[in-house]
């Protein structure tokens, strides 16, 4: 008996609609995998608590005069710090995804080529949210109060989380670029720590030499945690966060292309 073929008529490209379905599944499976590994959620829950902690009753005193007096202005600092340093996680499990071949598989199914990319910066939105939610969390048992309320906090998290993301896509660019996780990591650290550590997060610019406050001032990191600390605090949306998001928009702008590309031509 011979076999009868029958031709079909393959798209070569996805559609809107199974791109959009392909990377919520994508996304929905990064998260099976922080189920199945939940050591990977210790730079989110574990960092935001101990950092605050030490920080909170090393430099409390020396800074408000007391611990009460210093939660309003390190807690935004924590939070933006914690949340920003998240995103690197997200070059290291791709370039780690990929040196391990399961890229290889997924362009072997019928499914949008960029959904393993969106997915997995879409699952980390939620990495970003545990981080944020810690972060006030272990600050109101402190006894930090917000005195711009609830709808204000919720702002000012979903401020962050919106530029972590936006941060996200330049780690995931050299998460497609880089030959292993720990260049990645490694590079990606190197950027980050000047950037948190000489800002307004954990002290004010003005107790810091002259020639240092020109950098503290123009760093993209001082302006969100102030932005971060005008929402809390005072419930006010300023001209920082203004300039927070319209910094967002440009990385995406820049960086969302040149990783797409890139991955393209790998995938």
């Amino acid at each position: 008996m011979t076999a009868i073929t029958i031709p079909r008529d393959l798209p070569h490209t996805a559609g809107l609609g199974q791109t959009f379905r392909n990377t919520l599944t994508m996304a929905w499976r990064g998260l099976l995998k922080i189920r199945r590994t939940p050591e990977q959620l210790i730079d989110v829950t574990v960092q935001p608590i101990l950092f605050t902690l030490m920080f909170t009753y090393i430099f409390g005193g020396a800074i408000a005069g007391d611990v009460a007096s210093y939660l309003p202005i390190i807690i935004p600092g924590i939070l933006v710090q914690t949340v920003i340093t998240t995103s690197v996680v997200t070059g290291v499990q791709l370039r780690e995804d990929m040196d391990k071949g399961v890229f290889d598989r997924f362009r072997s199914l019928p499914i949008a080529r960029i959904a393993p990319l969106s997915g997995a910066l879409l699952a980390d939105t939620v990495r970003y949210a545990i981080a944020t939610t810690l972060t006030f969390t272990m600050g109101y048992i402190m006894g930090f109060r917000p005195e711009g309320g609830l709808g204000a906090v919720v702002v000012a998290g979903l401020l962050v989380i919106v530029c972590s993301w936006a941060i996200s896509w330049i780690f995931a660019f050299f998460g497609v670029i880089a030959r292993t996780a720990s260049s990645v990591q490694g590079v990606s650290i190197l950027i980050l720590f000047p950037l948190t550590f000489l800002s307004n997060a954990f002290v004010p610019s003005n107790t810091m030499p002259s020639w240092l406050q020109w950098f503290v001032d123009i760093n993209p990191v001082s302006h969100l945690v102030t932005a971060v600390r005008d929402l809390v605090n005072s419930g006010t949306l300023g001209s920082d966060a203004v300039v927070s998001l319209i910094g967002a928009a440009v990385i995406v702008a820049v960086f969302a292309p040149l990783t797409v590309r890139a991955y393209m031509r790998k995938a």
